[in-house]
């Protein structure tokens, strides 16, 4: 059987569909995103760019530029919310030189609290 990731490559499924929702596709955030009271909305829309970009192209190098336009943000803004994620340890930057993009690592991280209901194991994932 051939892996899904194969198979969307070849394009051999196709959306017969004007609906844009449909066509473009969809993003999932993990709810500990969602749910993290330290991390900012912004910063949380930025990491769900991130996702988006890494999903859809199997990478992540989205220069601030693009980001801010599709954000409709600033680019200081943005810059701002990717060092939110920085600090916060969600994503890992990899800076590539003068004129080039950055490379964006994301990180799929659970963190332990003292609250039973949380997960107590950390999540990894790399993109």
């Amino acid at each position: 059987m051939q892996p899904i990731k194969e198979i969307i490559r070849e394009r051999n499924i196709k959306l017969d569909t004007q609906n844009p929702v449909a066509r473009d596709g969809f993003t999932q955030v993990p709810n500990f995103i969602l749910r993290d009271s330290g991390i900012s909305v912004g910063a949380k829309v930025v990491y769900s760019m991130f996702l988006s970009y890494a999903w859809h192209n199997d990478s992540c190098f989205p220069g601030q530029d693009r980001l801010a336009v599709d954000m409709g943000l600033t680019r200081a803004r943005v810059t701002q919310l990717i060092s939110e994620l920085d600090s916060a340890g969600l994503i890992s930057i990899q800076r590539r030189g003068q004129g080039k993009t950055n490379l964006y690592t994301v990180h799929f991280q659970v963190k332990q609290t003292g609250d039973k209901t949380s997960r107590s194991k950390q999540a990894y994932f790399k993109r």
